[in-house]
């Protein structure tokens, strides 16, 4: 699995001119999963992200988690992570199909959930537009 982790102030995402999920302060996660993705590995990435400390606290430091600033998270399911780019056109045959992507995706979702954060998605394999207020900015990038 693969997963960009981008600090909001908020943000977004729209299907067919209609507001699907949005957040204010919290994480905008864009995750990929690729073939040979486990349960285990959505498990403990969800674990990895919902404890990540990149909120400053009063002295200014990155040393604050998720739940210490009340934040949420806005899930979308992004594939084209896994993007083979050995010619002009992308590939992604690196990717998990939709019958494996899926159930892991929301199990991801629904650990994050059982963490005790409010997570908001957009459809798995939808257009969407997905609008963000990149807060710092602060991008990390995870690989399970």
């Amino acid at each position: 699995m693969r997963a960009v982790v981008t600090r909001v102030s908020s943000a977004s995402v729209e299907i067919d001119g209609s507001i699907a999920g949005s957040i204010g302060r919290g994480y905008l996660v864009l995750l990929g999963i690729k073939n040979g993705d486990t349960e285990s590995d959505a498990v403990k990435l969800a674990g990895k992200i919902c404890n990540l400390r990149v909120f400053s606290d009063e002295g200014g430091k990155m040393n604050l988690d998720l739940a210490s600033v009340g934040g949420a998270m806005l899930v979308i399911s992004q594939f084209t992570l896994y993007a083979d780019l050995k010619s002009r056109r992308p590939g992604f045959t690196e990717a998990a199909r939709p019958e494996t992507a899926i159930p892991l995706y929301q199990l991801f979702v629904d650990a994050c959930k059982a963490a005790g954060f409010a997570v908001e998605t957009g459809v798995f394999g939808a257009d969407m537009a997905v609008k963000s207020v990149n807060d710092g900015p602060v991008t990390i990038i995870f690989d399970s």
